[in-house]
């Protein structure tokens, strides 16, 4: 039998809370964990979430929006689960690669230690190495970030058998640092019964069951419930868990996920957590954060905004991009109201029109591939032509670059070379660096990069600055061989890369709100500090 070894810990001031799901996927263990974060940080403690993923993939990027939904990108470039969008907009903190970690990582970095021979002959295992692996994984992040507290989202439900080696290594963890430095949350599922008329407990008991058959026993349960827990449903849930019935915690279906962390505090999850931890506890300041959300919850106006693309049955594909609307709708005290158009459905004029009646801004954002290209195109001039307010996100800039292209500069045909490699006026092209390239996985241009900004137009008056520093994804660019002929136009490219050379920002400064970005706005936009160019849209609506 092979002994678990340890890993070598040397931040041992920081404090760490695991948490897992139980009955059902999709529970929002994110909001849970991003919500604690909130807390903590409005306590004054240091935070940062770190998220194991147990899906073989190297990392997201190369999966479908309908297989993951969308792709958050950070600061330096990893392509990562959209829970750190959540995480970074409620600690309002950039995260790193180092805050996602794929089953798909651990077994290559083992395979490559594997091949140079450092395993020294031994038989290559889960238990000690693949353990071992992820549990570097997170001491690493640690000694980096150097937070305060860590807390560690662990993806997928318990009982599936991909996610076994993570919860072993955070067994294997809590006695490598010490019970008094770990708490373990447990989040799961209390099923209503309209039949019975009576909340389930069941599955919760047995979710925790199966928990502690792998030897980890949950210090607080969160339970996701769409009526409110009774005092004698929790006892109940504490006596067959063992679980103190102080530490088990309601979390209800709110309105808004922003609301989610003050519910929690009136819960007393918080409070739970720094006892567990033996930390003090301390007045949260959570003044802002609760004129925010109040905001959010009482406007006085609606704005209703088209998102135009070909994932819309599912709004996870675009989550910063809602997230970012409604940060910007609650700073002007506005319901974003958005209305989904699939840009397959707008092959004209007339169906855009009707695509669109009532519509008071659009968003067209990024995506991959042909289809639904030319409703996109179609959209776009409608918004040109009747002063809608625009804003595009990467593919949406070059779907603006194409219409203007054909309908203003009379360019016939013009087009990206992603979508017609035989056109004879390639206004979009694949990047210089990226031609070499034969491999698909996180190989494109990815993360931060700096913006100059041209006074006096729309993006400078939004951002009030004369550099951004903005995250990107994407393969092709604009071509600079049409950049004076469209400008001669009226096409004003408002903003660049430092060199001139990359095209990052298009705008109409004759029109309302018509601008469009390279990069992705959408993942620097928090919910108390909205982003600007949201913000410009929004405010460009009559």
């Amino acid at each position: 039998m092979t002994t678990p070894s340890t890993v070598s810990i040397t931040n041992k001031t920081t404090k760490y809370i695991f948490v897992t799901g139980g009955v059902v996927s999709s529970l929002g263990k994110g909001i849970v964990a991003a919500s604690l974060g909130r807390l903590l940080r409005a306590r004054g403690l240091s935070v940062s979430i770190l998220k194991f993923d147990p899906y073989l993939n190297i990392d997201p990027g190369t999966m479908s929006p309908f297989q993951h939904g969308e792709v958050f990108v950070t600061d330096d470039g990893a392509e990562t689960d959209l829970d750190l969008g959540h995480y970074e907009r409620f600690i309002n903190a950039n995260l790193t690669r180092l805050n996602n970690v794929t089953t798909g990582r651990i077994y290559q970095s083992i395979l490559k230690k594997e091949r140079r021979g450092d395993y020294l002959g031994a038989t290559v295992q889960v238990i000690p190495h693949v353990t071992d692996e992820i549990k570097g994984c997170l001491q690493k992040a640690v000694n980096q970030l150097a937070p305060d507290v860590m807390i560690v989202e662990i993806g997928g439900t318990v009982g599936d058998i991909e996610g076994l080696p993570f919860l072993e290594a955070i067994r294997q963890f809590r006695y490598d640092v010490g019970f008094k430095n770990t708490c373990f949350i447990h989040v799961t599922l209390i099923p209503y019964l309209p039949t019975s008329g009576e909340l389930k407990t069941k599955p919760s008991q047995h979710s925790v069951n199966t928990l502690r058959s792998i030897g980890i026993q949950p210090d607080i349960l969160v339970c996701r419930t769409e009526r409110p827990l009774a005092r004698s449903e929790r006892q109940k849930l504490a006596q067959f868990t063992n679980i103190d019935p102080d530490k088990v915690i309601m979390g209800e279906t709110l309105s808004t996920l922003y609301e989610v962390p003050l519910a929690l505090e009136k819960e007393g999850l918080a409070i739970q957590v720094l006892e567990t931890l033996n930390l003090p506890n301390t007045e949260p300041q959570l003044t802002d954060w609760a004129a925010m959300v109040n905001r959010v919850k009482n406007p006085k106006r609606t704005i209703n905004v088209a998102i135009v693309g070909k994932y819309t049955q599912l709004a996870d594909a675009y989550l910063s991009v809602i997230e970012s609307l409604n940060h910007a709708g609650g700073e002007l005290e506005a319901k974003v109201k958005l209305h989904w158009v699939n840009s397959e459905a707008c092959s004209s004029q007339e169906a855009v029109a009707e695509q669109l009646k009532d519509i008071d801004a659009v968003v067209v954002p990024g995506g991959f591939g042909y289809r639904g290209i030319e409703g996109k195109i179609e959209v776009i001039q409608y918004c040109r032509e009747n002063n809608l307010p625009f804003l595009g996100l990467c593919v949406g800039l070059q779907c603006a670059v194409i219409e203007f292209a054909r309908n203003v500069a009379n360019l016939e045909y013009a087009n990206s070379t992603e979508f017609d490699a035989d056109t004879p006026h390639p206004v979009i092209v694949m990047m210089d660096e990226q031609k070499r390239i034969t491999t698909k996985g996180g190989t494109m241009r990815l993360g931060q990069y700096p913006c100059h900004l041209v006074k006096n137009t729309h993006a400078h008056k939004a951002y009030g600055a004369d550099v951004v520093m903005e995250r990107h994804r994407h393969r092709y660019e604009f071509n600079n061989a049409y950049r004076e002929a469209l400008s001669a136009k009226g096409l004003s490219f408002s903003g660049t890369s430092p060199d001139r050379e990359l095209v990052e920002v298009i705008e109409l400064t004759n029109h309302p709100w018509f601008v469009a970005t390279q990069y992705h706005p959408e993942f620097k936009s928090r919910p108390e500090a909205p982003h600007p160019l949201f913000l410009g849209l929004l405010k460009a609506v009559k």
